[in-house]
């Protein structure tokens, strides 16, 4: 299988499957030096991981990393206080199944001859023939975007320590649209969503928070205690703090299932969205990306513009569409309307509107870079539905799925945000580049 790799300078590589057992994110480029914690990649983790909340599906899995391999397992000398710091060597980081018993593997044998509509089933089956990892859709399930988040949140730590913050936030759900909101306060909001989830996942306060698993521990260890939480999954997720929607509110400023920075919106978003699945039925909708503090000059013609490498967020399954700036809004415009005019104030430049999404030319302008995700409705649903046999190509019925999410918009959000980051590091790096050398032969 090819396809399963990203970047040049900041390069990821990604393996395994939904219901194999587990998941892998090897990274190379990541610079020396680096404090990096299990707690701190699961704390990007624990916001794209199913069975969270009213609008994901029930499965279970705590989405627990490992770190195998990119660290220090030791200070390199006495008290050199280096001790899982980076190394400079590949770190890769292992997500583990917990949550796949036989009964849900059996569910997918007894349905796996009729492809779900929607779903990559019918073209893998095509493509890879019978030994398609049709389990749990194998690496096309939703699962495999734990690889991006994991790997997104290194590039995303390592963009902080440059000045360079990178957020999402869910834009739309059901047709119930979040009003444009400052990208500042977006990005408080995001961090106050993300507290809030901490504090309230009960395997990031059980597992972490604890100390069950530390990085004080050989893999070994590590290994022991993941396989006593594979049998204490519902014990644990028993323990999750209780708040209500109103107490989350009060305390946190957020709303308690959906990152949208206007709560009133948030809420609307989720009634909506319960109104259409109490009918059997999910919904899609849209994520928007904002990165703040980038420099201007990020992106490579022809081919690796930097509008065309976000565009490769279209490789997130469930992302349709991904538009920079005002994106298909352009068509309804004039020139005037469209351009993003400009002004020289205290030896800055300052542009009047950003409908450029802080990219021309392919190259980054400074502003504020804004991308958006077009999310398609979960194609798992709870209706009957028409499908074939596919390995007698008689014509059939799918019965109706209950195991499914509402609505994956949710939880699409970190894995755009991360993704983003992958991008966005890997041409931080050629930029950087560029400029050493620019100085040096000048």
């Amino acid at each position: 299988m090819l396809g399963c790799h990203l970047g040049r300078n900041f390069q990821v590589t990604v393996a395994g499957g939904s219901y194999q057992e587990g998941l892998t994110s090897v990274i190379e480029g990541v610079p020396p030096g680096m404090l990096l914690s299990e707690q701190e990649i699961y704390g990007d983790l624990l916001l794209r991981k199913p069975g969270a909340d009213e609008l994901s599906s029930p499965r279970k899995e705590p989405d627990l990393p490992v770190i195998y391999s990119g660290v220090n397992a030791a200070d390199t000398i006495e008290n050199a206080g280096n001790k899982n710091h980076t190394n400079g060597t590949p770190l890769a980081l292992l997500v583990p199944n917990l949550d796949r018993h036989f009964i849900h593997i059996k569910q997918y044998q007894d349905t796996n001859r009729t492809p779900r509509p929607g779903h990559a089933s019918y073209a893998t089956f095509v493509k890879y023939g019978p030994d398609d990892d049709a389990i749990g859709a194998g690496i096309f399930s939703g699962r495999y975007t734990s690889t991006i988040v994991a790997a997104g949140y290194v590039a995303k730590k390592i963009l902080k320590q440059c000045g360079i913050s990178v957020f999402s936030y869910v834009k739309e759900i059901a047709g119930v649209a979040c009003p444009d909101v400052p990208y500042e306060q977006a990005l408080k909001y995001s961090d106050d969503y993300k507290a809030m989830r901490h504090a309230l996942d009960p395997f990031y306060q059980e597992i972490y928070v604890k100390g069950r698993i530390n990085m004080e521990m050989r893999f070994l260890q590590k290994m022991a205690v993941l396989a006593q939480v594979e049998n204490e999954i519902d014990e644990i997720r028993d323990k999750a703090p209780q708040m209500s929607h109103d107490e989350v509110r009060d305390k946190y400023g957020v709303h308690a299932v959906v990152n949208c920075p206007d709560i009133d919106a948030g809420q609307a978003m989720v009634e909506a969205c319960n109104k259409i699945a109490a009918t059997g039925d999910s919904v899609g909708g849209l994520v928007e990306v904002v990165v703040l503090g980038a420099p201007a000059g990020l992106g490579e013609p022809v081919f690796d513009k930097m509008d065309a490498e976000l565009g490769r967020m279209l490789g997130i399954g469930a992302v349709k569409g991904v538009e920079i700036g005002a994106g298909f809004a352009v068509k309804d415009m004039t020139g005037y309307e469209n351009n993003d005019q400009m002004r020289a104030e205290d030896g800055k430049v300052v542009f009047e509107s950003n409908h450029a999404g802080g990219i021309t030319g392919g190259v980054t302008t400074g502003q504020a870079i804004v991308a958006r995700l077009a999310v398609k409705p979960t194609p798992t649903i709870d209706k009957p539905q028409k499908t074939i046999d596919k390995y007698t190509l008689e014509n059939t019925d799918l019965a109706a799925i209950t195991r499914r999410d509402p609505t994956i918009v949710a939880r699409i959000w970190p894995v755009a945000e991360n993704y983003t980051a992958l991008v966005l590091l890997d041409h931080l790096m050629m930029h950087y580049g560029y400029q050493a050398i620019m100085d040096k032969v000048k």
